[in-house]
């Protein structure tokens, strides 16, 4: 039976709880008592032998005495017809008896060396006893002892009183175990929002596709979490229009650009020809900076991608070698000279090393050095010999459109935006510390791919 509400989910399995209860308890408390019934009626009888057994007496000549009091006598009397007792030796003969017929009590008593509990039964009487041995002058002894069961009422007061002392500390826990299953209960209850809850933890700005399960989900909630779905919806549908309105708006620069970059190769005067130059190739910078972070809001790294970070980290060094040596600077590549793989997007690591060292080029003065070094844990280092950077500035240098100096042309401040996201894509981590020589070094410790 399946309920969409949770308070009648609540109430349904509660009632099955609370019945459970209810045909356990008695059955369990039936058990406690015959339990308790049988030890009071096997330690009566054992306490009338050794009472019995006590009085008897050995003569001179071996033989055996048994004077009984007054009391005893009339408590087995077979007139009051409540307690019979019988004496018996090892051959079975009996030497005492509280009836006339002086037989055995009970004839398949075997007369064992330990205690035996038995029962019989005569025309419509059952009689329950014990068998005692015992030792008197070196004669060994069967005290047979029996009581008729159709006289139970000060047994069943004894019971009465034993009981339920011994009984009382079962409803603490049974209350405990109750209280257990309540939670449980409630438990398996939400178990459907719990679920909801901790795929409601997984959206983010890099996976607005997911939506909340409504199959399950109880009435109370349903239409919460329909609400829920439906403003991801709705904000799923902003962020993409954002998203195609930066990538189609710097799409669209890059024709203009390039026409004018063709505009200016023409011009008659080249000092004007390549400082106009330098700007449209500052703007197209800008442009493909625009156009990777609109791609960077829809990446989803695979854990199951792998990188050569030596090969992607040598790759870039190449490529961006030929800029830097124009500028009157050099660049290498130390560290580890076998393949180092790491999980990721290749493509997207070697974009994020990229702006490392074009950003650590841009800021090392000119016959200054920039280093790449590559450690075998799947952690890159970029090193320049610029001015450093402030412990304040630290935090803000992965900012969008951040610059210390916004004067300076040729940068819109997007290029350790970009690190940061695909850094945090990847699940690495990236550190920024002063160099003790001079200059900055920034640090990504990748994830290492498993063998």
């Amino acid at each position: 039976m399946r309920f969409r509400s949770i308070v009648s989910r609540i109430l349904w399995l509660h009632i099955i709880v609370v019945g459970s209860a209810t045909i356990l308890m008695p059955l369990a408390l039936y058990e406690l008592l015959v339990t308790e019934t049988d030890t009071l009626q096997r330690q009566s009888m054992r306490e009338q032998a050794d009472r019995i057994g006590g009085l008897l007496a050995a003569g001179p000549n071996g033989s055996l005495t048994l004077n009984l009091p007054e009391e005893l006598r009339d408590i087995f009397s077979e007139a009051y017809g409540r307690y019979a007792y019988a004496i018996l030796d090892a051959g079975g003969q009996v030497l005492f008896a509280s009836r006339k017929a002086r037989a055995p009590i009970f004839p398949q008593d075997t007369r064992t060396d330990e205690p035996a509990y038995l029962s019989v039964r005569e025309g419509g009487a059952a009689l329950y006893g014990a068998s005692i041995p015992k030792d008197i002058g070196g004669r060994r002894v069967w005290i047979e002892v029996a009581e008729n069961l159709a006289h139970r009422d000060v047994l069943i007061d004894d019971v009465v009183a034993n009981f339920f002392q011994r009984v009382a500390w079962i409803t603490l826990p049974i209350l405990l175990i109750v209280l257990g299953i309540d939670v449980e209960i409630v438990r398996r209850a939400f178990r459907p929002v719990l679920q909801a809850s901790r795929q409601a933890s997984a959206i983010g700005p890099r996976r607005t596709d997911i939506r909340l399960p409504v199959s399950g989900i109880p009435d109370e909630i349903r239409s919460l979490v329909v609400a829920v779905n439906e403003a991801l919806d709705r904000l799923e549908y902003g962020m993409r229009v954002q998203k195609e309105f930066a990538a189609d708006a710097a799409h669209e620069l890059r024709t203009p650009l390039a026409i004018l970059r063709t505009r200016i190769d023409t011009l008659a005067d080249r000092q004007v020809s390549e400082r106009l130059r330098e700007d449209v190739e500052s703007m197209s910078r800008i442009v493909t900076q625009l156009l990777e972070m609109a791609e960077l809001e829809t990446l989803h790294v695979d854990p199951a991608d792998r990188a050569d970070l030596h090969a992607v980290c040598a790759e870039v060094v190449e490529m961006i070698a030929p800029w830097a040596i124009a500028q009157d600077k050099t660049i290498s590549l130390t560290g580890a000279e076998h393949p180092v793989w790491i999980q990721g997007h290749a493509e997207m690591i070697a974009r994020a090393i990229r702006n490392l060292v074009e950003n650590a080029v841009k800021h090392t003065p000119a016959g200054a050095a920039v280093e790449v070094a590559i450690e075998d844990d799947g952690t890159v280092r970029v090193r320049d010999d610029g001015p450093g950077i402030g412990e304040n500035e630290r935090e803000l240098l992965f900012e969008r459109f951040w610059r210390r100096d916004r004067k300076r042309p040729g940068s819109a401040g997007l290029g350790l935006s970009i690190v940061r996201r695909i850094v945090d894509a990847h699940e690495a981590r990236i550190t920024v510390a002063n160099r003790r020589t001079g200059g900055a070094e920034f640090a990504v410790h990748f994830v290492p791919a498993q063998a």
